[in-house]
């Protein structure tokens, strides 16, 4: 189990890998490609949140790149720098795919819903997991409730994986369908907002799998060691 535990942790790595290196150089690539409307990213974000009759939510910048996201506590939609004052197809999709996070908390989506309360239990199991895990491995003979611990908090963070997944595509589809259907874009810059999303959408898909592959990898540990009991 740990030889093909570790090919598949290779396999997860390699497409981790590349996914990110893709998306990377396809915002890069789609940086380039400027609106032919002129609008920036903040400009994107403030028409979609009005055109869905939210005004209680704020379109501020945040440092870093790639940083972008939507913050349900405090109604902000926060873009990245390079988002918030450029104007070109990527800045437009992300800034358009967040607004679709702040449209869901007006609608009242139940998986962002789901998400969002699971938010505290995932930063709390997050600081500890790993510790509690290889605690587990180390005293499994002679405490193995502790690996079943261990597995517990990281099943609450594979769970909040999975869960990200359906909030994450429907962001996005809530994006280009306003990008569409307001005319927002042309023909080929809505081609270039949607690969880039879709590329996006790709790092949590891979997140997930691979989550969910470490945790049934520890839980073949503690069942293993029930056996051998």
């Amino acid at each position: 189990m740990g030889s093909g535990y570790m090919l598949l942790a290779l396999l997860i790595m390699g497409a981790s890998w590349l996914v990110s290196s893709t998306l990377k150089s396809k915002f890069e690539h789609y940086s380039k490609l400027y609106l032919q409307n002129g609008m920036s990213g903040k400009e994107i974000a403030e028409q979609m949140l009005h055109d869905n009759g939210i005004y209680d939510v704020k379109v501020i910048s945040t440092p870093g790149m790639l940083t972008d996201h939507y913050n349900p506590a405090d109604k902000t939609v926060n873009l990245s720098e390079g988002v918030y004052n450029q104007r070109n197809a990527a800045a437009a999709a992300v800034a358009a795919h967040e607004c679709g996070h702040a449209v869901q908390h007006a609608k009242g989506y139940q998986w962002l819903t789901m998400r969002s309360q699971l938010v505290p239990v995932v930063s709390f199991a997050s600081n500890i997991v790993q510790w509690v895990l290889l605690g587990g491995i180390l005293m499994i003979k002679v405490f193995p409730s502790l690996l079943f611990i261990g597995i517990v908090l990281f099943a609450a963070t594979t769970l909040f994986s999975i869960i990200t997944l359906p909030v994450e595509y429907d962001a996005s589809n809530r994006a280009l369908a306003w990008l569409k259907d307001k005319r927002m874009v042309n023909q080929a810059e809505y081609a270039g907002a949607e690969d880039a999303l879709k590329w996006a959408a790709r790092t949590y898909l891979v997140a997930a799998i691979g989550s969910i592959a470490t945790l049934l990898y520890y839980v073949s540990i503690f069942m293993g060691s029930r056996e051998r009991e």
